[in-house]
């Protein structure tokens, strides 16, 4: 038996059911699942720090899957604390007004 106690997909579950295997879960809470969420999120973002850039080894549609679920954690993020998409592309096109995007690539070393 292995032991992962973290969220998973919705259909996890039937996935490892077609392999032959059986899932133990549980439903969270709500305040669970908004830890359990910010868990996934640090999960995937470790993921695709770790995943291959495009052409190393061929292997670069890994990083854009692991991007794809970094959205998708986002966007239960977002519904779990009340927000809509909307909402929040309201607020981040309102701080790309105020203090601009990351295209520059500038890396602040100090300030004298």
């Amino acid at each position: 038996m292995k032991i992962f106690r973290k969220l998973i997909r919705d259909r996890i579950s039937d996935i490892i059911a077609a392999d032959g295997g059986k899932a133990v879960t549980r439903v969270l809470d709500e305040a669970e699942y908004r830890s359990a969420l910010e868990n996934k999120l640090l999960e995937e973002v470790q993921e695709m720090r770790q995943a291959p850039l495009p052409g190393a080894g061929g292997q670069g549609a890994h990083k854009a899957e692991e991007i794809a679920d970094i959205y998708e954690v986002l966007d239960a993020i977002i519904v779990a604390n009340g927000f809509s998409a909307s909402d929040i592309q309201v607020l981040k096109a309102k701080k790309r007004a105020e203090r601009g995007g990351f295209e520059k690539r500038l890396f602040l070393e100090s300030v004298e």
